[in-house]
């Protein structure tokens, strides 16, 4: 009586962004759809910029409209203390704005984004490619539920990152591995949602591969903490941090499976 033997699983050869890029430079209808992402991308965030900056300035009320008079010295005081909350307000309040603004244009544009994971995995694979699902109106919806979940769990991401800065010294290291292992997810979400992952196993691929995880994200994550430029910037990358996390997370999965069985 034979045995059939198999050949474990083989370790996943790293993709380098350059592929990525190379690969998304010279496909026209990779490259076409990447720059319409961009596109909509800035337009989502900025439409959802306005929208959130005019809700908190009505908000706010006339406190940044109106100044206290500065007669006395109490006077003086209340409106040097006016002045410097102002100035916070409007700070804080943009960057909250910049924020929230970002996490609107990831969830609406979730389904584009699958799809170009979709078309790269597909022209990289080539025949080992693995349909899970053709395009639905249902699966469209979903995506975007997807994508609403990951950016509520950022909301939360973000907290913790806030609460753990304070921490003296390894603070500032936490709050870097957690945006770094969040900007992942953010990337992984659309190879996933495809093969229909919920958001706990995503978590789990995070848990399972994170060291893959970590080369992936570090780079979003450094980009995503430069002060202004972080969302245009992020816009810009988002198409090609797109591609190159599919090819890798693609290549990852593939690389679980075994061989043909041999007598």
């Amino acid at each position: 009586m034979q045995k059939q033997l198999h050949v474990a699983p083989h370790a996943a050869e790293w993709i380098p962004l350059s592929t990525s890029f190379s690969l998304m430079l010279h496909r026209k209808r990779l490259f076409g759809w990447s720059f319409l992402l961009f596109l909509i991308t800035i337009a989502l965030t900025w439409i959802g910029f306005q929208f959130t900056v005019d809700f908190m300035d009505q908000w706010s009320g006339n406190f940044a409209a109106t100044a206290p008079a500065a007669e006395g010295v109490l006077g003086w005081i209340k409106h040097k203390g006016w002045l410097v909350g102002s100035w916070l307000f409007l700070i804080v309040s943009r960057i909250v704005a910049f924020y929230l603004a970002f996490l609107f244009a990831y969830s609406l544009s979730t389904p584009g984004y699958v799809f170009l994971s979709t078309a790269a995995e597909k022209l990289h694979a080539g025949k080992h490619f693995d349909a899970e699902a053709n395009f639905s109106v249902a699966g469209f919806f979903s995506d975007i539920f997807e994508g609403i979940k990951i950016a509520l769990f950022g909301m939360f991401v973000t907290l913790i990152a806030l609460l753990v800065n304070f921490i003296p010294g390894i603070g500032q290291v936490i709050v870097l591995l957690l945006y770094t292992y969040y900007s992942a997810l953010l990337f992984i979400d659309y190879p996933a949602s495809r093969r229909g992952w919920s958001l706990g196993r995503k978590l789990h691929w995070l848990r399972r591969h994170s060291s893959p995880a970590l080369r992936l994200g570090v780079l979003p994550a450094l980009v995503s903490m430069i002060p202004v430029v972080n969302i245009f910037a992020i816009a810009l990358l988002f198409p090609l941090l797109t591609v190159h996390t599919t090819l890798n997370f693609s290549a990852i999965e593939r690389a679980k499976t075994p061989s043909t069985p041999f007598s």
